[in-house]
């Protein structure tokens, strides 16, 4: 029994482990498509050579993000057969074909137009490389739409009838692929990527602006950075919220474990801090706002919220590292917020460029994103315990007959591993950045709209260049 648990419990440290590298780069490259996107249209319309610049700087790192995120996902993909075959041999029938038009549809798309936006500059029409990088953005959002179906699924299972033999059978494929989070998950999601990006874009600007390096790239940068706070920060706090909703309605007790709450019942306290104890069933050290966990999840200080005290204790998910996970996502959503306004404030007073303590609060802020991606995974995840497929298969019935030293000797090489491949790959990104934009010493706009009017009145008859 003992081996038993400890492989079940390596088995799923070594997924976390490969899946919280893989997450980071999908969702920095569905942001970093997008905005590649617009940064391509802005060329198109303007014809300023400035968004050329940006482009084909960040679409190096694009790149290069976009071949790690292939090579981490291929990894995750084995372990389904390897380490979670009883897993995949239950739910095949269901998720096995959700991912394959993962393939079939994005990926294939995205392979087909990637070579032509990486390469095609200059040798295929502007049009054609535009549409490129249109195709391999929607690619993008293609594989997020069928991997958080599938992600969901696991989540709110629905629309399956279970065999004799325990194998899972579809009867319902819209019911499966619009399972009743998957709405919530997928906005939440692809939000999340955008803020990532346009953290990731900011932080790179305002190094920029500190450094007194590629002025009108990096302003264009920040301003684009800082209108994606402004706006989609708030946005994404309401569809935030609206997913907690829904999880309290499917999941209560990831939302019990979310708001560190034992036992049912009305006017909750929102917990800000705290410890909860498994084994004491409380949280304790709570610094506690009253009503507030019924009031957010329930509109009504008098509101129900669930308790973990509702099922058996083997039946819990491990309430501290869901409800850790959740504040730390929560912490730097706010986080984001409060830049935008910060932004929006600086803006209106024309001094955006100028702060240098706002500079060092969005290089600070740069890698916020991706935190929160993995706190919101792991609030995710783990808030699903104990279970794969929640409350129809179990993860310990799930796993593959394999013994626990074989299952610690690969999660060991897949560490050593990833610190060389990663680690090399994060070195060059960054050397990128340092390098900066193609042209840094262009002028900012204003600039140059001056010297195209001293030219100007300079080649006038009577001017300067008679004289």
């Amino acid at each position: 029994m003992l081996d038993s648990l400890d492989a079940v419990l390596l088995a799923r440290l070594q997924f976390a482990f490969t899946i919280s590298f893989h997450i980071i780069f999908p969702a920095f490259t569905i942001g970093l498509a997008s905005w590649l996107m617009v940064v391509e249209a802005a060329w198109l319309r303007t014809r300023e050579e400035v968004f050329k610049d940006i482009y084909q700087m960040w679409i190096k790192i694009f790149a290069v993000c976009f071949g790690l995120g292939v090579v981490s996902g291929v990894v995750m993909s084995y372990q389904f057969g390897t380490n979670w075959s009883v897993f995949s041999d239950r739910v095949g029938n269901v998720i096995g074909p959700l991912l394959g038009y993962e393939v079939l549809t994005a990926f294939f798309l995205e392979a087909s137009f990637l070579g032509i936006m990486l390469f095609g500059w200059g040798r295929v029409s502007e049009k054609m490389h535009f549409a490129s990088t249109c195709i391999v953005a929607v690619g993008t959002l293609i594989s997020a739409f069928w991997i958080l179906s599938a992600n969901s699924w696991m989540q709110t299972p629905q629309g399956f009838e279970i065999a004799a033999d325990g194998r899972l059978f579809p009867t319902d494929w819209i019911e499966i692929i619009f399972n009743p989070s998957f709405p919530y998950r997928f906005f939440h999601m692809v939000t999340a990527a955008y803020l990532t990006t346009a953290f990731v874009v900011g932080g790179v600007a305002a190094f920029y602006l500190w450094r007194g390096r590629a002025i009108a790239q990096a302003r264009i940068m920040f301003a684009m950075a800082m209108l994606m706070a402004v706006f989609v920060a708030p946005i994404q706090l309401l569809i935030g919220h609206a997913h907690g909703e829904n999880t309290m309605e499917h999941q209560p007790m990831k939302v019990a474990a979310m708001e560190g709450n034992w036992v049912t019942g009305p006017n909750k306290p929102l917990y800000l801090f705290g410890w909860p104890d498994m084994d004491a069933e409380e949280t304790k050290y709570g610094i506690t706002v009253p009503n507030g966990a019924s009031w957010v999840l329930t509109g009504d200080p008098d509101g129900v919220v669930p308790g973990l005290k509702d099922v058996a204790k083997e039946d819990r998910p491990p309430a501290y590292i869901v409800f850790w996970a959740f504040r730390v996502m929560v912490g730097l959503g706010m986080a984001m917020i409060f830049t935008g306004i910060c932004a929006a404030i600086l803006s209106l007073r024309g001094k955006l460029y100028d702060s240098k303590l706002f500079r060092f609060w969005c290089m600070a802020m740069t890698p916020s994103g991706f935190i929160a991606v993995l706190a919101g995974w792991f609030v995710t995840e783990v808030g699903r315990q104990p279970w794969t497929a929640y409350n129809v298969i179990r993860t310990a019935e799930s796993i593959s007959p394999v013994a626990a030293d074989q299952v610690a000797i690969t999660l060991l090489g897949f560490v050593i591993t990833y610190i060389f491949v990663f680690g090399a790959g994060t070195w060059y990104i960054i050397r990128l950045i340092l390098k900066g934009p193609n042209n840094p010493e262009r002028p900012p706009f204003y600039d140059r709209t001056i010297i195209e009017a001293v030219t100007k009145k300079a080649a006038e008859p009577g001017g300067p260049a008679d004289a």
